[in-house]
């Protein structure tokens, strides 16, 4: 987990808005799948939570860190 955590740190911020998109849209989908009754991976659903989860994280990091800086 902490190797996956690792990988996202070393997106750029733009990189990782466009993959918190792609999951959330990834995620609503499954959600979709799963109202329809077939959903083919449900362990996705909470890999994909935990993704973005992280990906927020960093961005948060990343934002306090800049306003410490710039004062």
């Amino acid at each position: 987990m902490k190797a996956k955590a690792n990988n996202f740190k070393d997106l750029s911020s733009d990189e990782l808005s466009q993959k918190q998109k792609d999951f959330n849209k990834e995620l609503f989908d499954l959600n979709y799948q799963r109202k329809m009754g077939r959903v083919e991976k449900p362990n996705r659903f909470s890999v994909l939570r935990r993704d973005i989860a992280r990906i927020l994280t960093i961005l948060r990091e990343r934002e306090i860190d800049h306003e410490r800086k710039s004062k």
